[in-house]
C-alpha cells in the first residue's frame, strides 16, 4: 500500500480534539474489573499522534487496564525492500512499544501484549514468507493478520479505494490456508453488507479463529442515513447466522467510528457513558445474545474512536451495558475471551 493510501485510510478517520473531550470527565465505574483492550492502535500522524505516552495515559485513566493487543493501522511501515514485506515494519515497530512496557518502568499494564498485523491476501501462497517475517519480527507476540477488507460500492462509506470481495478470491483464499497452518488468527473489518463473505471464510476454514471488528460493521453514513432500523435488521440477521460458526468470535465497539452516523463529534460536549448505552446497547445486546459472553471481547478502537468519545466514559459505558451479566460472564467480556483468543497471560 502506498503512502498516500495509508494517510487516507487514517484520514478517513474523525479529528481528535482534546480540548473538547476535557470537557466531560466521570467517576469510575466498577473499577477493580480486569480489562484486555483486544483492540487498539499506535500511530505517528499529523494533528493524530498516539503513540505509547498518549496510549498509556488513557489505559491508565481509571479502568483496570491488564494488557492490550495492537491491531494493524498501516503505521510505521519499512520505506524500502520489497513491497510485500513494507508491512513488516508496523510489527518492528510495536514489538518496540511492547517491551516499552514490559520493563515495568511504566506501570503494570503490558501494552500491546498481542499484535495483529498485515498483509495483502492476493499474494497468494507468497504470503507465506511474509507471515514468518511477522512472526520473527514480533518478538513471540505477534498473533494473527489483519487484511485490509472492507469495501462498499458506496464512495460516501469506503475508506480506501480497494477491489470488491477480496476475501471471495481464489488467491485470498490461499493466503488465508497459510494464515490458518500457521495457526495465527484473521481479524476482519468488514461492514455489515459483508457479513456473507465472512461467513464464508468463517465455513470454509473451521479451524481458523476468525474475529470479526466492530460489531460487525453497522453503517449510518452516505446511503443509510435515514435507514437505521432497515440497516439494524439486515446487520441482525445477518450476525445471527455468522454467531452458528463456532470458530467466529466477535469485538464488541467501534461504533465511535464515523460509519454508525451517531455524530456524537458534533455536540457541544463529549457524550456522556449513558448516552452511548442508550445508543449503543441494542447493538451489543444482539451480539451478546448471538455469540454468547464466551465469544464476546470489549474493545476500545483507540484512537480512532476517540473522536467521538473519552476513554474511561467508554469502559464506563460498556460496565453499565452490562451489569444483568454474572461475574463469570463480565470477565469473558471485558478479559478472558481476549486472552484466550489471543494467547495472552493475564
Amino acid at each position: 500500500m502506498s503512502d498516500d493510501s495509508i494517510r487516507a485510510a487514517i484520514k478517513a478517520h474523525l479529528g481528535v480534539n482534546l480540548e473538547w473531550l476535557a470537557k466531560r470527565r466521570e467517576d469510575i465505574v466498577d473499577a477493580d474489573l480486569k480489562i484486555v483492550d483486544p483492540h487498539h492502535h499506535v500511530w505517528d500522524m499529523p494533528g493524530n499522534r498516539y503513540l505509547f505516552d498518549e496510549a498509556l495515559a488513557d489505559f491508565q485513566s481509571g479502568h483496570n487496564v491488564v494488557s492490550t493487543v495492537h491491531v494493524q493501522c498501516h503505521s510505521m511501515y519499512r520505506a524500502e525492500g520489497p513491497e510485500e514485506m513494507k508491512p513488516v515494519g508496523e510489527t518492528e515497530f510495536v514489538n518496540g512499544v511492547a517491551a516499552q512496557s514490559a520493563s515495568g518502568e511504566y506501570g503494570t499494564a503490558r501494552v500491546c501484549s498481542g499484535i495483529i498485523g498485515t498483509t495483502d491476501l492476493m499474494l497468494g501462497d507468497r504470503v507465506q514468507a511474509v507471515l514468518e517475517a511477522h512472526l520473527q519480527a514480533g518478538g513471540g507476540r505477534f498473533r494473527g493478520i489483519r487484511p485490509t477488507a472492507a469495501w462498499h460500492e458506496s464512495s460516501q462509506v469506503r475508506a480506501l479505494n480497494i477491489p470488491p470481495h477480496i476475501l471471495m478470491q481464489d488467491q485470498a483464499r490461499v493466503a488465508i490456508k497459510c494464515i490458518d497452518r500457521l495457526e495465527l488468527t484473521l481479524d476482519l473489518w468488514v461492514f455489515f453488507t459483508q457479513l456473507d463473505e465472512a461467513l464464508d471464510v468463517s465455513r470454509s476454514f473451521p479451524n481458523l479463529k476468525v474475529i470479526i471488528n466492530h460489531v460487525g460493521g453497522p453503517v449510518g453514513i452516505g446511503p443509510y442515513v435515514d435507514q437505521k432500523e432497515a440497516v439494524f435488521k439486515e446487520w441482525r440477521s445477518r450476525i445471527e447466522a455468522l454467531a452458528e460458526q463456532p470458530n467466529t468470535v466477535i469485538k464488541l465497539g467501534g461504533l465511535a467510528m464515523r460509519y454508525g452516523g451517531f455524530n456524537f463529534n458534533q455536540l457541544p460536549e463529549p457524550p456522556s457513558s449513558d448516552l452511548l448505552v442508550e445508543k449503543w446497547k441494542p447493538y451489543i445486546d444482539v451480539c451478546i445474545e448471538s455469540f454468547g459472553p464466551q465469544r464476546c471481547m470489549f474493545e476500545s478502537n483507540f484512537p480512532v474512536d476517540r473522536g467521538m468519545c473519552n476513554y474511561h466514559v467508554l469502559w464506563n459505558a460498556y460496565k453499565k451495558m452490562t451489569r444483568s451479566y454474572s461475574a463469570d460472564e463480565r470477565e469473558y467480556l471485558f478479559s478472558k475471551t481476549a486472552a484466550e483468543t489471543y494467547r495472552l497471560t493475564v
